[in-house]
Formats: C-alpha cells, sequence, structure tokens
C-alpha cells in the first residue's frame, strides 16, 4: 500500500508513531487525538497501571474511563524507575517521531530520558512535555493536577454563581484544554520538521492553557482595571444570554444579542409592544438593563416546558437549546445523524459505546479501531517491534518486575 492510500485508509497521521509515557488525563488525551487520526500510539505505562485506570465507573473490574481515553493504541507496562526500564524506552523512543510525557519537571532527566539525550539518537524527535506549571520559572515544582492549575490560571475564579465559591465543571476540563494544545503543538513541531529535519520540544503547561482562554480579559485589566467576576449563567455585556427556567423543572438557554433576533424572540413571546422599548432598543441598552429583561423573559419561559420553548424559538430562528445530559444525548436524533456516538465491539465488554473522533474530516476522517486494552495487553509485541527483543528476552524482564504481560494482570484494568 502505498503512502496516500495508506493514509486514505488509516487515517491522515497514519506514517506517525507516537510513545505515549503520560499518565491520567492531559497526557493520554494527548495521544488519543493523534491515535484516533491513524497515528501508532504505544502507551507506556507503570506495571500496576496507570491511575487512569481506578478513575470513573467501572464493570467487572474493567474501567470504562479507560476504554475510551486508551482506545486505538497500544498498551505496554514497563517499569520507569528502573535502569532497565529507561533504557526500553530510550531504545523505544529512536524510532518515534512524537513522545508525550507528562511527569512533573526534571523526572525525565533523572531517568536518563531528557530531550538532549534522546534527541541525540534521534534528532527529529518531538517531545510534547505536559506539566502543571511549565518547564521552567519559579513554580515549575509545584504539583499540578489540572484543578490546581486552573485554580492558579483564574479560569476557576469565573465559574459559578456570583454569590457561592468558585464552582468546578464536573470533567477534568483543564486536563483536556491542555491535551488538546498539546496535542497541536505536536503536530505543528512535525510540520515545522518537514522544513528543519529537526524536532523540538513542546512544553504545554496546565495553567497557561487554561488562562488562554482569559484572553478578552486580559486587556480589561491592563486599560481598565476591571477584575472580572463569576456570572452565573449570564454572559456579562451580553443580553439576553442566560439560562430561564421552564413549567417543567427544566431550563432553556436563549441568546438573543443581535437586534434582529432579539425581535424574533417578542414575536415568539407575544411581546411585541417591546420592540419600541428604549431599554431594550439596543444590545448596549439591553445589556444595561439585563435584570428587567430576564424578568420578562423568565416569565414567559415558565408557562411552557423545556422542549415546548425549545421547538418555538428554533422555529423562530432564536438560538436556544434544553440543557442537555448525555441520557439526551443518546436519545437525540442530531447526535444520531451526525455518528457522535460509536458502538465499539470488545471482547470482554460485549460492545462499548464510546464518543466519535472530532473533527470530521470529509477525506480523512477519524475513527475507532477498538476500546482501550486491559493493562500489559501489548507488552511483548511492542517490545519485539520497538526494542527488537525476542520471547526469552521478555518473559526475562517480567520475571525481574521489569514489565508486566497480560497474563500476570490480577484484573481487567
Amino acid at each position: 500500500m502505498d503512502a496516500s492510500s495508506r493514509i486514505k485508509a488509516q487515517g491522515p497521521l497514519a506514517q506517525c508513531r507516537v510513545l505515549e509515557l503520560g499518565s491520567t488525563i492531559a497526557g493520554p488525551f494527548c495521544g488519543r487525538l493523534l491515535a484516533d487520526f491513524g497515528a501508532d500510539v504505544v502507551k507506556v505505562e507503570v506495571p500496576e497501571g496507570d491511575a487512569l485506570r481506578s478513575m470513573g465507573n467501572r464493570i467487572d473490574g474493567r474501567s470504562l474511563y479507560a476504554a475510551t481515553l486508551l482506545r486505538n493504541k497500544s498498551v505496554a507496562a514497563i517499569d520507569l524507575r528502573q535502569g532497565r526500564g529507561q533504557a526500553l524506552v530510550r531504545t523505544m523512543a529512536a524510532r518515534c517521531d512524537i513522545l508525550i510525557e507528562n511527569f512533573r519537571p526534571g523526572a525525565m532527566e533523572k531517568w536518563g530520558l531528557g530531550y538532549d539525550v534522546l534527541a541525540r539518537a534521534n534528532p527529529g524527535l518531538v517531545m510534547v512535555r505536559i506539566s502543571g506549571f511549565g518547564q521552567t520559572g519559579p513554580y515549575s515544582q509545584r504539583a499540578g493536577y489540572g484543578v490546581v492549575a486552573e485554580a492558579v490560571s483564574g479560569l476557576r475564579s469565573l465559574i459559578g454563581d456570583a454569590d457561592r465559591p468558585p464552582a468546578r465543571v464536573a470533567i477534568p476540563l483543564t486536563d483536556y484544554i491542555t491535551g488538546l494544545y498539546a496535542a497541536l503543538g505536536a503536530l505543528m513541531a512535525l510540520q515545522a520538521r518537514q522544513v528543519t529535519g529537526r524536532g523540538q520540544v513542546v512544553d504545554a503547561a496546565l495553567y497557561e492553557a487554561a488562562f488562554s482562554f482569559l484572553e478578552q480579559l486580559v486587556p480589561s485589566y491592563q486599560k481598565l482595571g476591571i477584575v472580572a467576576q463569576r456570572s452565573g449563567s449570564r454572559m456579562e455585556n451580553s443580553a439576553p444570554n442566560n439560562l430561564y427556567a421552564c413549567a417543567d423543572a427544566q431550563y432553556v438557554h436563549i441568546t438573543a444579542i443581535a437586534d434582529g433576533v432579539f425581535r424574533r424572540l417578542l414575536g415568539v413571546m407575544g411581546r411585541d409592544d417591546l420592540a419600541g422599548d428604549a431599554r431594550f432598543a439596543t444590545a448596549i441598552e439591553r445589556a444595561r438593563h439585563m435584570d428587567e429583561l430576564d424578568d420578562i423573559i423568565a416569565a414567559w419561559s415558565r408557562t411552557l416546558p423545556a422542549t415546548d420553548a425549545e421547538t418555538r424559538l428554533n422555529a423562530a430562528g432564536v438560538p436556544a437549546a434544553r440543557v442537555f445530559t448525555v441520557a439526551d444525548a443518546f436519545a437525540d436524533a442530531h447526535f444520531q445523524a451526525r455518528g457522535m456516538l460509536t458502538e465499539v465491539p470488545d471482547a470482554e465488554l460485549g460492545t462499548v459505546t464510546l464518543a466519535s473522533p472530532v473533527p470530521k474530516l470529509s477525506d480523512t476522517p477519524g475513527r475507532i479501531r477498538h476500546a482501550g486494552p486491559r493493562l500489559g495487553h501489548d507488552t511483548a509485541a511492542v517490545l519485539r517491534e520497538l526494542a527488537g527483543l525476542e520471547g526469552a528476552q521478555i518473559e526475562a524482564l517480567a520475571r525481574d518486575g521489569v514489565i508486566r504481560l497480560p497474563e500476570m494482570n490480577g484484573n481487567k484494568a
């Protein structure tokens, strides 16, 4: 199969090999993004299993979180705390295009796996380094889980209602943001390598990735001294743009900022009489009279079930939606039509439904080839291919606790 045919069949990254040493969320998510679009991703995890395997819900000892974040990857269990495990990774990295790690800065150097060492054997290697606070600076050695870095970034200060403590989103949001930036950085570095012939380091810091989402607030503080505060379900200086309670205790979000859209909203509510009201004549005036406007819209929304309000608003061209749960996504015709839920065969689970790859490429789309394997599933195959080891050598490493093979597993993590 020639390169063009292979990319068409397997994905745009089909000729890219990735060694993933990252743990928990941000590193594995970065690797998962690349794997979905055809990259050959080998995940190396500790013999006792990545912490990811103990997170989220489980079925018969099998982690459903690992089933999705480790999908499309080969998994090998190697102890990086041992010299022989470190040597295996050095050998493997020499045959890879990208290495992903999210240990605390300095850990890779301590293990003899710093970029200077790896690049001597593989000058084209792109090393993606994910950490809480970056590879340099006074905070670099601080422990940096996503929610901690999110607090430092300022993003956490903006989540929730103004009269309550800062809330958190019920997913590891900042880990996902950073993993996305890390994958983008890796692809940009590969693009640069086509010109320079050399790899480079991608330094992706959790707090910086989250802080970048505050970009509109930076000049406002510098020029006007404005410190943005939590605004709950509203968007400051933007009205109407809020959640409104409905008759069935569900909520509908309505955004009708533009003048034309706002007039359509008034028509749906039967309040064309407000079209000439000076308080609501322009977007700027509507923002100034947000409380009054929200009260008027809320009085209307409370008379209807959420689905009825949503149907009427969308029929009139007013951007609006019920607040969906994951159960709504499973039942929704649009999610189905867009293929956003993929049912994946699995030897132990029967099938498992996973969120489909995004974005959607017209010619070389992402695909889910298999769910995340159990611990050590591919250790032997990976060591044969990337480290050139034979059966007896692999068995010796397993006996000495340097690696873990699937038959050694006491569970199905």
